[in-house]
């Protein structure tokens, strides 16, 4: 059972970066010196070993977001090196942030593990992947984070036995989501956060929530409902090129999003005393008895 009191709040770089590493590394700077995060998680594919021969050489389904001919260019245009993962977890070290990445395949798995970062990321489409999971729960030390994304409950409980089995369910943070860029109100589905803290709250490590809504009002919803984790996808501008930014905050509202969670987090108490000292002194002037 989670005894933080203040949740995570990680900002998901992923490949907003646009291929770039400046971008990359400004992303991170700002994430953590403007908006305050605890954490930014990144990408990481191997798209010959991800993909089919046929998705590899179809075109991208929205050619307005592609950054290739194909599918598969587009996504090696979006790709980088593992050495490039590796500046830039030295790039979040030097501003006192944690680095994290999603990894999409076994490859990426064992290249980011080799990186040794706080916590590995499983992503919604990727959570039956077990021959990736199995090489994670035996070779990597650190946290896995895992989305619920796209998954039915079966294969939910399927998840977390296989963990259970590892012996690592002590390391394992999952987390609800809905799986659409972005996704309406209607379909969040905030009260699966209470389903699953019911089913496993005292059985995994943390019980998280990653949003890929508009807006921040649904991440103080979460909050209030048991997130002990908040993940939300980062940008520094919505209407850049690529699919993922339209679902992202940009950096007022990430800024927003960590103050208003600090904040309510401070609220959600009862009263240390029947009568509180600020209410003292308002309580001796208007407070009337009646006889």
């Amino acid at each position: 059972m989670n005894t933080e009191k203040t949740p995570y709040i990680i900002a998901e770089i992923g490949c907003n970066h646009k291929g770039e590493m400046g971008i990359a590394k400004e992303l991170i700077h700002i994430a953590a010196t403007y908006c305050k995060v605890d954490a930014v998680k990144l990408q990481k594919r191997n798209p010959k070993e991800l993909l089919s021969k046929e998705e590899y050489n179809s075109p991208h389904p929205n050619a307005y977001h592609s950054y290739g001919a194909t599918y598969g260019e587009h996504r090696e245009f979006l790709e980088l090196t593992v050495e490039q993962h590796a500046e830039l977890k030295e790039e979040c070290e030097k501003w006192n942030i944690d680095y994290s990445s999603s990894v999409w395949d076994l490859t990426s798995a064992k290249e980011i593990a080799s990186l040794k970062p706080k916590f590995i990321k499983i992503p919604s489409a990727c959570n039956l992947n077990f021959e990736m999971l199995s090489y994670l729960a035996r070779e990597y030390d650190g946290d896995i984070h895992l989305s619920f994304g796209m998954t039915t409950q079966e294969e939910e409980d399927k998840v977390v036995d296989f963990f259970k089995q590892q012996g690592r369910l002590e390391s394992l943070v999952i987390y609800s989501c809905v799986s659409g860029y972005p996704v309406a109100f209607e379909d969040l589905s905030l009260r699966d956060i209470e389903r699953l803290k019911g089913k496993y709250e005292n059985t995994v490590k943390r019980i998280g929530f990653s949003g890929h809504h508009l807006g921040i009002a649904a991440d103080i919803a979460a909050l209030t409902l048991g997130a002990q984790y908040i993940e939300r996808h980062f940008t520094l501008d919505r209407t850049w090129k690529g699919t993922d930014h339209a679902a992202s905050l940009e950096p007022d509202g990430m800024r927003k999003l960590v103050r208003d969670v600090h904040n309510v987090t401070k609220a959600l108490t009862f009263k240390r005393e029947d009568i509180l000292d600020v209410e003292k002194v308002q309580r001796q002037k208007l407070k009337r008895e009646v006889k």
